[in-house]
């Protein structure tokens, strides 16, 4: 187990072992989530920006108004209640 030190601003600094085992770089974020009376550190790897050109689209250019359409039919379908 390694230990760290809480600063008066309620700052901690992650261990260089525990950084180097995430690889955890500066300017990176972290997420804090509690369980119990446990808190576990987890890297946030990436933005949403980062998953730009990921998905290749159907057609070029994308028809976006079509998509629009045909999503406003099916909730339409779907709140009157016709599946």
């Amino acid at each position: 187990m390694l230990e760290s030190t809480i600063t008066r601003k309620g700052q901690v600094t992650i261990p260089k072992v525990i950084r180097d085992r995430l690889g955890i770089k500066e300017g990176e974020k972290v997420l804090f989530v509690v369980r119990g009376e446990e808190v576990i550190l987890k890297v946030i790897k990436g933005t949403i920006l980062d998953l730009k050109g990921s998905v290749q689209p159907s057609a070029h250019p994308e028809d976006f108004e079509r998509i629009r359409r045909s999503v406003k039919q099916a909730v339409a379908k779907k709140v009157v209640g016709h599946d």
